[in-house]
């Protein structure tokens, strides 16, 4: 079918002036070429406006931006798992180095350590937030997220625990050092396990997440660490203290806190497979609104980790460690004077 005529438009002059809808039927393909400028179809005139390409290029701008917030959420888990490479690296340094960096690092280099597996907790929660903020949560998240605790929190507090032991005790018979790597072994096994279930029973959203089925990983590896951090800064106290009975003191709970350390590792590893809720702190008590009593508290307990932090962090890593339990046994002794007090009623 023959095509209507096309007129040539004279510069200024609106399109509507030829009598051609904007809607037109492009021209067959055995068109002139030198008159294919004049068969494109027409836009609407609000499309032309320097005003709407503004609009464009901005629109296009912002997804570019948002593309890249997505890269965020990957960088911080990877942060993770490099922290917790760096503290096992750095509970391993060999003290024959030429490296001042290196030299000062081995003469802190357990509480070094455990200070980089508290920075790979801060990229922990940073990364699922960053990905529920940009609404980019995939699956290949999830998986690389459960890696990076895998290295941060299964393996480095194990290695950090047991080199720390090692060089405290080293004269130990080699039947309790066995136990003790044993005991690392199971922890580390236990992370994995946690870990894995968590891979298959976890949903997206934040709704999903007001609790843990078992001691979280994150939680586990933070008690441990707190526990050597801890015992630094008493070993530390016990050098540095002019005072004699005090520094014997710090002396005696430094040595404490290394015996028990084995005993921590191997029930905060049980608690991991454990079927005991622990709540999320974060998305159950630190959203939405809140009394000024608890406000206050919190006040408090930012400066008391600003006045003391290794031992508050210490002590809150291991309390909710042991929120657990102790919140099971109160449950069980609850019910159990529940329903004597239905027997006696009857």
């Amino acid at each position: 079918m023959d095509q209507p005529p096309i007129e040539n438009v004279p510069p200024g002059e609106p399109a509507a002036a030829t009598g051609r809808a904007n809607d037109a039927p492009l021209p067959s393909a055995g068109a002139g070429a030198g008159d294919a400028h004049h068969f494109k179809r027409d836009k609407p005139l609000i499309h032309r406006t320097r005003e709407h390409r503004r609009r464009r290029l901005r629109r296009h701008g912002r997804r570019a931006y948002v593309r890249s917030v997505y890269f965020l959420p990957s960088l911080c888990t990877l942060g993770n798992a490099i922290c917790g490479f760096a503290a096992i690296y750095i509970s391993t340094l060999d003290p024959n180095s030429h490296d001042d960096l290196t030299n000062f690092f081995y003469q802190h280099r357990y509480m070094a350590a455990a200070y980089m597996i508290f920075v790979a907790m801060l990229f922990d929660g940073l990364d699922g937030r960053l990905a529920r903020f940009t609404r980019h949560t995939t699956d290949f998240g999830g998986q690389l997220d459960s890696m990076a605790d895998m290295v941060s929190f299964g393996v480095a507090p194990a290695m950090i625990a047991l080199q720390l032991f090692k060089d405290t005790h080293p004269d130990v018979p080699n039947m309790v050092s066995r136990l003790i790597w044993a005991i690392g072994a199971l922890y580390m096994s236990c992370a994995a396990m946690r870990l894995a279930r968590f891979n298959v029973s976890n949903e997206h959203g934040e709704q999903h997440h007001r609790s843990f089925l078992g001691l979280p990983s994150p939680g586990a590896g933070g008690a441990v660490v707190a526990l050597i951090l801890m015992q630094q800064d008493l070993a530390e106290e016990a050098r540095v203290l002019q005072v004699k009975w005090l520094a014997s003191t710090a002396g005696i709970m430094s040595d404490a806190l290394v015996i028990a350390l084995p005993l921590v590792v191997l029930v905060t590893g049980i608690l991991m497979v454990s079927n005991i809720r622990y709540p999320h702190m974060v998305n159950r008590y630190l959203k939405g609104r809140k009394s000024i009593a608890t406000v206050v508290m919190m006040v408090i307990g930012i400066l008391l980790v600003i006045v003391a932090h290794r031992y508050i962090l210490g002590l809150g890593c291991l309390a909710y460690a042991m929120w657990g339990p102790g919140w099971w046994l109160w449950s069980r002794a609850k019910a159990r004077g529940g329903r004597s007090a239905a027997t006696a009623a009857k």
